[in-house]
């Protein structure tokens, strides 16, 4: 298949300065539209021809979105604030470690001091097949050219899959649905808040989307309540290369204790399904066990259960029992 680089298709580019005016051209263009936050996953689209919409709206110049807010209930941040500013942050490192450090976690320096947490979290999958403009399921297509035992499907899925197999990228999203975030949503004038964990779409809703947003909805900030503040909350994210690497597997595990018992968790894996999945099999089996290695190597054994691993992606399964276990048992790492 011949695949066009580094020419990108003839384009209408809008950079309004509020977001109402975004929310307008949104509602005026519809699917025609392309919502341009930081770029770095929009950029890699347009040169290769793949996604060639006719409009693009540019975020950058909506100061409003960029905001980071603490609230009487936690802290929201606007969706166009930049990786680097989660990270130093210093609300969120003082409430939300774990956030802080998946932001610091992914892609480089020069990609954190660009990309939006936004973008991070509504990035689409980066399924190689899919991407260089195979005409997959995903693409509108009827096929999963990953899936056949003869495919590279290393970095594919071994939970969820429904024809596609491609996972979630995010460093970032499984941390958001561990701490019961939200996401404000606006379409026009209205508003509507959905869960983060309902955020996410899976391919056995809509197999072209990986997320709830539509042509004309903004994702206008991310609210994580105070719940989980100061909470004992874990990420770590396994990649080929420690600069920039997308996730082979990550986890985040938020636990409240009580007299070193667990009284309240949530355990939550990304890049092992076309969404971050939450292990609720594994809250249920050791929620008012002891904080201990006995509990972590129960939680690893649970966390596997049900996993259907590909031709090539088998090692996924020892590692994400082994990061679910490391959750549980090792001290939370701060950025």
């Amino acid at each position: 298949m011949a695949v066009i680089r580094d020419v990108i298709p003839q384009l209408e580019l809008f950079q309004p300065g509020t977001a109402d005016d975004a929310l307008a051209l949104l509602s005026e263009h519809g699917s025609d539209a392309w919502v341009f936050a930081g770029g770095l996953d929009t950029l890699d689209w347009f040169k290769d021809r793949v996604k060639r919409p006719k409009v693009v709206v540019d975020l950058g110049g909506i100061d409003s979105l960029r905001e980071i807010r603490t609230t009487a209930d936690g802290i929201e941040i606007g969706a166009m604030a930049r990786l680097i500013d989660v990270v130093n942050n210093a609300d969120i490192k003082a409430q939300f470690p774990a956030l802080a450090f998946a932001a610091k976690s992914a892609a480089s320096p020069q990609i954190r001091n660009v990309g939006t947490i936004g973008g991070n979290i509504g990035q689409d999958t980066r399924c190689w097949y899919y991407r260089d403009g195979w005409t997959c399921y995903r693409a509108g297509g009827n096929i999963c050219y990953a899936s056949p035992p003869t495919a590279m499907n290393r970095e594919h899925c071994i939970l969820g899959a429904s024809r596609c197999v491609a996972v979630n990228p995010s460093d970032t999203a499984p941390v958001l649905v561990a701490l019961e975030a939200e996401m404000v949503i606006r379409r026009g004038s209205s508003e509507r808040v959905i869960p983060a964990d309902e955020f996410f779409v899976g391919p056995e809703i809509d197999i072209e989307r990986m997320t709830a947003l539509e042509p004309g909805d903004l994702l206008m900030s991310i609210r994580i309540p105070s719940k989980w503040a100061g909470a004992r909350v874990y990420f770590e994210k396994v990649r080929d290369r420690d600069s920039w690497d997308f996730p082979i597997v990550n986890v985040a595990t938020a636990i409240k204790e009580t007299g070193g018992s667990i009284e309240d968790v949530r355990v939550v894996v990304n890049g092992v399904a076309p969404t971050p999945v939450r292990l609720t099999a594994v809250e249920s089996a050791i929620i008012g066990e002891s904080l201990n290695e006995q509990t972590a190597e129960q939680a690893g054994n649970v966390s596997i259960q049900g996993v259907a691993p590909l031709t090539h992606n088998g090692f996924k399964v020892n590692l994400m029992k082994n990061l679910v276990k490391r959750s549980i048992r090792d001290e939370p790492m701060n950025a």
